[in-house]
């Protein structure tokens, strides 16, 4: 019984992540980092008097160390680099910049992609910016471009962390990569050429007085970004990655311009929020996976389809990192093999490689069908929301957009590359 009711501290904690930041928003962000510090000591005081508890609670805070140092290190070099894009925003313009956007998410990552385009696209866009910009920004460069490597989105690099091999998602995931992108990018054209030609004799003159310009600052953090993609590799010794992420992040923030930070309106405010919240998702989770395990061919585990619209539906509305784990777990105990053993989880990419590619995809991918799927995605619509655009409230943005665009999509991914 008590292995039961000590899975209750996860549930609140997904819970709390989909309901507060929409219902209470300014309880939340006050009082977020309690509630997920309490939630994790709860199940931390439990496994320190439990069988195995110590070696469970070390693995778990050791991969918790290695997430959040790339995570957090890719901020702060994301944020010392600043670009502006001045010009006519034509569809085929904003259509390559998506397009390079999803591109740029598998290294930066979706949250440092996010933070480094959004602000010079809706500049772009200021003579005709329309909610639908932004949505498709979330749908492509916050999610569903950061699907073909680790770096790209926090579901690829906790695979990665628990010994998924770097290239497998690369090699596993390009064509499904492209059928999404390019599609999404072509429905993106079809809204925005409507919306241009409504606009462009009208705006035409202000548009041209402005010029064609394109401004890039901070080009040494592009030297910092290859040394953090570079450290990715080194496995040992023992925190070496992390220490190394940790001392490039910090010469990036020292070395970048105030007024670079200052452009890119810099601050520590969501990696505090995703550090805070992943430490809780992180250890209150070892118990939540430890049951999935056992009980994985129950949940229908074993089968690729469930384990597709299940981890995808999931991800809609949880977190889609803590979804992946979970069904990463589910689906290799329902083969004998245990997600705490990298050997087993390379043996899985290697045997079952269409349940652990139904797993990314769907992490990945469902993570837009709402704005609690996927960290970037409120972060992108606040911002959005601060330069004037007018966005669709939660279930608007569900009933107008996602499910409308986004599940045809995904049905298809599934006809095409899983049925």
């Amino acid at each position: 019984m008590a292995d039961k009711l000590i899975i209750i501290p996860f549930i609140v904690l997904l819970l709390s992540l989909a309901l507060f930041p929409v219902a209470a928003p300014k309880w939340w962000h006050k009082n977020y980092p309690k509630l997920s510090i309490i939630l994790a000591v709860t199940v931390i005081i439990y496994y320190l008097f439990a069988a195995d508890g110590i070696e469970k609670l070390t693995h778990a805070i050791l991969d918790y160390i290695s997430f959040i140092a790339l995570l957090f290190s890719l901020f702060v070099v994301s944020g010392g680099i600043f670009i502006k894009i001045k010009g006519k925003s034509t569809p085929l313009r904003n259509a390559v910049l998506l397009g390079l956007g999803s591109v740029i998410s598998n290294i930066f990552g979706t949250t440092g992609a996010s933070m480094l385009l959004i602000r010079p696209y809706l500049d772009s866009n200021k003579y005709r910016i329309r909610p639908y910009h932004v949505i498709f920004f979330i749908f492509l460069i916050g999610n569903i471009g950061g699907s073909l490597t680790p770096i790209g989105d926090p579901p690829l690099l906790l695979g990665f962390i628990k010994g998924v091999p770097f290239f497998w998602v690369s090699e596993h995931l390009i064509y499904v990569w492209l059928f999404a992108t390019v599609l999404l990018i072509s429905v993106f054209f079809i809204f925005d050429y409507r919306n241009f030609r409504k606009v462009r004799h009208a705006l035409q003159h202000d548009i041209e007085e402005e010029g064609e310009k394109v401004t890039v600052l901070g080009y040494r953090n592009l030297l910092f970004l290859g040394i953090l993609v570079a450290s990715v590799f080194l496995q040992k010794p023992l925190f070496l990655r992390e220490v190394i992420m940790a001392a490039v992040a910090f010469v990036s923030y020292k070395m970048t311009p105030k007024d670079i930070h200052e452009r890119n309106h810099f601050n520590f405010e969501p990696i505090k929020e995703v550090a805070y919240l992943f430490f809780g998702i992180f250890v209150t989770m070892i118990p939540a996976l430890a049951y999935m395990s056992v009980n994985s061919k129950s949940f229908g585990l074993d089968n690729v389809h469930s384990v597709y619209w299940f981890t995808g539906i999931l991800t809609s509305f949880l977190d889609n990192a803590p979804t992946y784990m979970n069904f990463l777990t589910g689906s290799m105990g329902a083969f004998g093999l245990a997600a705490g053993r990298a050997e087993d989880v390379v043996r899985f990419s290697v045997e079952h490689p269409e349940f652990l590619k139904a797993i990314s995809v769907s992490a990945v991918f469902f993570g837009a069908m709402t704005y609690i799927g996927n960290a970037p995605n409120f972060m992108i619509k606040s911002i959005a929301e601060h330069k004037g655009v007018k966005m669709p409230g939660f279930f608007e943005y569900m009933y107008k957009y996602s499910i409308i665009i986004l599940l045809p999509l995904f049905f298809l991914v599934w006809v095409v590359f899983f049925k």
